[in-house]
């Protein structure tokens, strides 16, 4: 076990100096936004989903499986939940709770978000009868 923890020890270092030693700096680092999180379980699915809104488009009120942070790439999106209603722009972060919510576009084109999602681990469904594969 101690030859594992140096052997991973070693490889970050190398990561991290490789640039340094290269005469480059590391890249600027930003927190866009920092939450305590309590997890549903002790397993959960994470993931990252790109949603384009195209102009106009608005959601019926909807729950997502879990909260996380959303990334607005492009345009702007107004959410509208308990909280009240709030307008988020390119660059900038919001948290999603897990409660019902409405999101709309609130650009004149589309708007990009990237939802970062960590809901309960997902079953995978077993599939019923024999699995036939046909050439297509």
């Amino acid at each position: 076990m101690r030859t594992k923890t140096r052997f991973v020890a070693a490889v970050l270092l190398a990561l991290i100096a490789e640039p340094l030693l290269a005469g480059q700096s590391m890249p600027a680092r930003e927190v866009l936004m920092a939450r305590p999180l309590t997890l549903p379980g002790n397993e959960v699915t994470a993931k990252v989903i790109r949603v384009e809104f195209p102009k106009g488009f608005r959601t019926p009120e909807h729950i997502h499986k879990g909260p996380g942070p959303r990334y607005v790439l492009g345009g702007k999106i107004r959410i509208i939940d308990k909280r009240g209603t709030r307008v988020y722009g390119p660059g900038e972060v919001f948290w999603e709770t897990g409660e019902p919510m409405v999101a709309e576009n609130a650009a004149d084109a589309v708007t990009v978000l990237l939802i970062f999602e960590m809901a309960p681990k997902e079953k995978t469904p077993k599939p019923k009868g024999k699995i036939i594969i046909r050439p297509q």
